[in-house]
């Protein structure tokens, strides 16, 4: 298989005053291009500072984390921010969706970032926004869409760039049990159709059963990985929701 991430020994420390936290301990594990990873864990277990190094939104106190054997560690912000916009695509709980423009120009934003020209820019969203089944939607601004609705647009916003891996905090924490399930069969279309790879942090079982690896945190440290040999997958008849 072809590696994707490669983590060695990854520490990381806070400092709280006269208080050092440790939310991380030696982690060291790899993902492979086109895996669907499930990170679980309670609440300060390390599972969102691991996300977030892995975003390059925070960086270890020691060890090593490659991304396609890019090395955050001695980049600029203007760097990071350049590599975290062509490489890394993000989903969130709370959609994180300009109010005032539409479904479309908010999948459109990461291509001006990118000085993509206009209409390549429009084509390339209508495409994303079909990707995730919003197609007659894209005119639409957040407050006429329901919350799976807006859950789509970041998630067609996520991979507008064709990135190497999407990384998707708690998507399903706002949503409806149905709701949940089908924008994991999306996660499941778009990682077996075209092969993105995802890791996604979800604290809910059901949800992690959707992926096909799950891993376990616990005090900084992975205490469970192993591979889901039977995915679970959505309800017949919702599977084009």
């Amino acid at each position: 298989m072809d590696s994707l991430i490669q983590v060695k020994d990854l520490v990381k420390v806070y400092s709280l005053g006269e208080v050092d936290v440790i939310a991380l301990q030696g982690v060291s594990l790899s993902i492979d291009r086109g895996e669907f990873v499930a990170i679980m864990g309670a609440s300060g277990s390390g599972k969102s500072t691991f996300m977030n190094i892995l975003g390059f939104l925070d960086q270890p106190t020691s060890g090593q984390y490659l991304l396609e054997g890019i090395n955050g560690e001695n980049l600029s912000r203007d760097e990071l921010a350049e590599i975290r916009n062509r490489k890394i695509g993000f989903v969130f709980q709370g959609f994180n969706l300009l109010s005032r423009t539409s479904a479309l120009e908010n999948v459109e934003l990461p291509l001006i970032y990118s000085g993509i020209p206009r209409l390549k820019r429009r084509e390339k969203a209508h495409k994303a926004i079909s990707e995730v089944g919003l197609e007659g939607r894209e005119h639409h601004h957040p407050s006429q869409l329901s919350g799976g609705e807006q859950q789509r647009v970041a998630i067609a916003r996520a991979l507008v760039n064709q990135p190497a891996i999407l990384l998707a905090d708690e998507p399903t924490g706002n949503l409806d049990s149905k709701t949940s399930e089908e924008i994991m069969g999306i996660f499941q279309r778009l990682n077996q159709g075209i092969g993105i790879t995802i890791i996604m942090i979800t604290h809910e079982p059901d949800i992690a059963s959707f992926a096909k690896r799950d891993i376990l945190f616990r005090d900084g440290r992975i205490v469970d990985d192993r591979m889901n040999l039977s995915p679970a997958t959505i309800a017949k008849g919702r599977e084009r929701p």
